[in-house]
This record gives structure tokens, C-alpha cells and sequence, in this order.
């Protein structure tokens, strides 16, 4: 049977710093909205049917939000009295997309059960859909997240992490969150998925001591992405992150990486800066079984999902995400 086609059943890895998983059950709304996935999902594959691009989009706003204050919907909030939105952050400006997409959904889901489901818990079934609809693994999302009373610009700007960070630096920025050297190999397998902008990859290009190998093995690649990326300028023209398969959720990613053709910088030092050899073998451990990267990649989805989440009677469910309840 293809693996696309399987719900991958995943159990919750112990030792997740700041986790928050005792109230997070996959049948929290049995009884209050029992129908909420399914309208989720009705306007998610609408979406992403029309725009491919979607998907990806979906995907990350569920990563950026559980890097900052954890999994509670503060991504999605706008300026409003003393909140600064994590919108304007640098990881965020110009970049973060699918904003209109969870209105839609949230418009739907309150239509059905008004106050009841929160922000942050469709993000994280959006994020599980979006990922089968493209192709890739299905898990069980556990849900009752609340969604926070605050963003954090800071927080933004200071934890997700950046395309340019070495490979020190990124162990130690998922590290923060909980996550493993495991995590962090496959859930970087997200970026089968999306494009990146020229000025998160111009460094790879031009800057002949940051990345040598990149010159001395691969130079018909660096050259097509100068084509697409001038020295200066042209800052938002964006290039798919898996140069192979772009629109479908696959292992490619991975064999990218192996030939150092991954399009970020922080893909690649997954194999240049691993000095162990224990990530690389993990990495071409993904490139030959698909199998293998999609339990994986499930697995870490369910434990990303669950970082410092919001549960009880803390914070709120909100009517509108890019707003708190008035």
C-alpha cells in the first residue's frame, strides 16, 4: 500500500523540555464539535487543490508558531493595544504566508462550533492535512490547545531559526525547544516542500569562503541559482526549496542535500558540518527509504506539536485568530 495513503499511528516521544501533553487527547471535541476536522480538512483541500503553494505555506505557520511562547496561535495575532505582532519579525516579513487561509477556516469552524476550537489547534491539523494532501504521511493530531493573550516580537526574532545558522547553532535552537538531533533531520524534511526568497540563499551564491564546496563541486548549480538571485537585489524573487519535486511531499529533499544542491544553507550543513557522521547517516538513511522519513517525520510532527502548549483554563479560545477575545 502506498505510504502516502497510511495514517501513521505515532507515539509521543518522553523527555519533550516545556511540554505540556497530559490534556492534548485526539478526541478533545468528541463532544462539543465532533465535526471539526472534517471542516478543516473541506477547506484545506479547496485551497490547496487550486494553489499547491498552500501546503507549504500551512506547514511552516504550524512550525513558526510552536518556536515561539510554543504551540499557541500566537503567530497568527496582529497588532492590537500592546501586542507587536511576530508578523513584522525578520523571519516573518515578507515571508510568512497563509494568514487568509486559517481566516477562512476559523470562519467555518466558529459557523459550526462557535468559541470552541482554538487557533492553535487548526494550525496543527492544517499543518497534518496539508502535508497528506501533497502526497505525504497522515498522523493522529492531539488536540485542546488553547490559544495565548500574547505574541512575541522578540521571541520570534531570537528562536526561529535563520537559513545562514552553522550546524552548532541549529542543534542548539531546536535543542531549546525540546527537540532532538532526530527532530531536527526530519522535520527539516519539510522543506520537500515551499520556496525561499532570494536573500535567504544569496549568501551561498556569492560569498566564496562561506560555502566552498558549493564552488568547487557544484558550479552549474550555483550558477542557476545566480540567475535567479543577482548580487543585489531582486531580494523577494523566490525558487522552490526542492529544485526536483517542488509541489509533492517525497524523500528528494534529501538526496538534494547529499549532492549539497539543498537550496538554504542550513540544509546542506546537515551533511558538510556533521562531523560525528551520525546526521548524515540519518540523512542518507531518509534518501534510500521513504518509508522510514515519513514515520519519522510524523513523529516529530506530534512532538513539535505539543511544545509548551496552552491547556485548561489557560489563555483563551479566540473568535478571530489575528485578534484576543475583547
Amino acid at each position: 500500500m502506498d505510504i502516502a495513503k497510511i495514517w501513521v499511528t505515532v507515539v509521543l516521544v518522553a523527555g519533550c523540555i516545556g511540554c505540556s501533553t497530559q490534556e492534548l487527547l485526539p478526541d478533545f471535541y468528541r463532544e462539543t464539535c465532533p465535526w471539526v476536522e472534517n471542516v478543516v480538512r473541506f477547506v484545506v483541500k479547496s485551497r490547496v487543490l487550486k494553489q499547491p503553494h498552500v501546503a507549504a505555506q500551512l506547514l511552516r505557520l504550524h512550525f513558526h508558531d510552536c518556536f515561539v511562547q510554543g504551540c499557541d496561535g500566537s503567530v497568527l495575532l496582529d497588532n492590537q493595544g500592546a501586542i507587536i505582532s511576530e508578523k513584522g519579525a525578520d523571519p516573518n516579513l515578507n515571508s510568512l504566508r497563509g494568514f487568509d487561509v486559517i481566516d477562512e477556516i476559523k470562519a467555518a469552524v466558529e459557523e459550526a462550533c462557535p468559541l470552541t476550537v482554538s487557533c492553535a489547534d487548526i494550525l496543527a491539523i492544517a499543518a497534518r492535512d496539508s502535508v497528506v494532501l501533497r502526497g505525504g504521511p497522515g498522523w493522529q493530531v492531539l488536540l485542546g490547545r488553547r490559544d495565548s493573550l500574547t505574541a512575541s516580537f522578540t521571541g520570534a526574532n531570537t528562536f526561529i531559526p535563520t537559513p545562514n545558522l552553522s550546524l552548532e547553532a541549529l542543534i542548539a535552537s531546536f535543542q531549546l525547544q525540546g527537540l532532538d538531533i532526530e527532530d531536527l533531520v526530519a522535520l527539516s524534511g519539510a522543506h520537500t516542500l515551499g520556496v525561499a526568497r532570494c536573500v535567504s540563499f544569496r549568501q551561498r551564491i556569492y560569498d566564496t569562503g562561506f560555502e566552498e564546496n558549493l564552488y568547487e563541486r557544484y558550479s552549474g548549480f550555483r550558477k542557476s541559482l545566480a540567475s535567479i538571485c543577482p548580487i543585489s537585489g531582486n531580494d523577494n524573487q523566490k525558487t522552490p526549496l526542492d529544485y526536483r519535486t517542488p509541489a509533492f511531499f517525497d524523500n528528494y529533499y534529501y538526496q538534494n542535500i547529499i549532492e549539497s544542491k539543498g537550496l538554504l544553507h542550513t540544509d546542506n550543513v546537515l551533511v558538510n558540518e556533521d562531523e560525528t557522521g551520525e546526521i548524515e547517516e540519518r540523512v542518507w538513511a531518509y534518501a534510500r527509504n521513504t518509508d522510514l522519513f515519513f514515520e519519522s517525520f510524523a513523529n516529530s510532527m506530534v512532538k513539535m506539536g505539543n511544545i509548551k502548549v496552552l491547556v485548561g483554563d489557560e489563555g483563551q479560545i479566540r473568535e478571530n485568530c489575528r485578534f484576543v477575545n475583547v
